[in-house]
């Protein structure tokens, strides 16, 4: 359903029929072969739904954070400490390359530029301040660390025109922007964009739409905050589950909203919902190294 109140356009999304998830997150929609992959975290599983609606999953034998399709066939995840080449015929995992963090830590959300680079970032399995960082899969299956002391490493995305890198660290309350050069991958300085948040409700992870908006999941709010790109409040996603982990753009014309949420209160939490979007989004991209 959709209104109208405030000037803000709301959206109450469905519940799907897919298996509920402890820690659902990192949503994305693969274009090539009109699938959504998903992960549960502290399961250790990827799970995959077609336009049919067919489920599969694979055991990665390690916390997963993250899953991007991967040009050369099958996915890339950001699992344990370190990045993955998951292979979805035959279910085998093998090690692209480490992340090293303190320990303690673990990968956590991430995403590709348009390039093929795919960033993820880490946190601590208790949530211990400045323990994370965010890392850069390069193509050659080099790491470059980005940033050190990191909360909690989240959502991110980038401008329809590559300029601007989105970036969550969840204990920070707020979504970061910086300037981004797509042919060299260089960041310039982190600057707020919005602050969201206090005590246990932060911001999680995000998607970006083809107008620049930028779609906020709110842990513990039960909701999705759509900002435009001057960072002006425009939209709502609520949902019937407190823990709104993330959420991706997919469906044949990508007008479709898919949102990832964690089990808590109720019996909805760490279900899968969507709803049409009234906005396009950005394709996800695959890693190619």
């Amino acid at each position: 359903m959709t209104e109208h109140a405030a000037d803000l356009t709301i959206l109450e999304p469905t519940q799907t029929a897919l298996p509920h998830c402890e820690l659902g997150e990192g949503p994305v929609w693969d274009d090539r072969t009109q699938s959504l992959y998903w992960v549960d975290v502290p399961a250790g599983r990827v799970h995959r739904t077609d336009a049919a609606g067919a489920h599969t999953s694979w055991d990665v034998g390690l916390q997963v954070g993250a899953v991007v399709p991967a040009e050369s066939g099958g996915l890339c995840v950001a699992a344990g400490n370190g990045f993955y080449a998951l292979r979805t015929d035959t279910g085998e995992v093998t090690e692209l390359a480490a992340a090293p963090g303190l320990p303690g830590t673990r990968m956590n959300d991430g995403a590709c530029d348009r390039t093929g680079r795919f960033y993820a970032g880490s946190m601590d399995n208790d949530e211990a301040p400045g323990a994370g960082a965010l890392f850069r899969l390069n193509l050659d299956h080099t790491v470059t660390k980005i940033f050190t002391g990191v909360g909690i490493s989240n959502g991110i995305g980038w401008s329809p025109d590559d300029r601007l890198m989105y970036y969550i660290d969840s204990l920070a309350y707020r979504v970061d922007v910086l300037d981004y050069d797509l042919k060299s991958g260089d960041l310039g300085e982190r600057r707020q964009f919005v602050r969201l948040g206090s005590g246990e409700i932060v911001p999680d992870g995000l998607a970006v739409d083809a107008e620049g908006g930028v779609w906020v999941a709110v842990w513990g709010g039960g909701v999705i905050q759509r900002y435009e790109p001057d960072g002006k409040l425009s939209g709502v996603v609520r949902l019937p589950a407190a823990f709104v982990t993330s959420c991706a753009f997919g469906g044949p014309e990508l007008d479709q909203l898919f949102v990832t949420t964690a089990a808590g209160p109720g019996r909805l939490g760490g279900a899968l919902f969507t709803c049409p979007a009234g906005v396009k989004g950005l394709p996800a991209y695959r890693y190619r190294g």
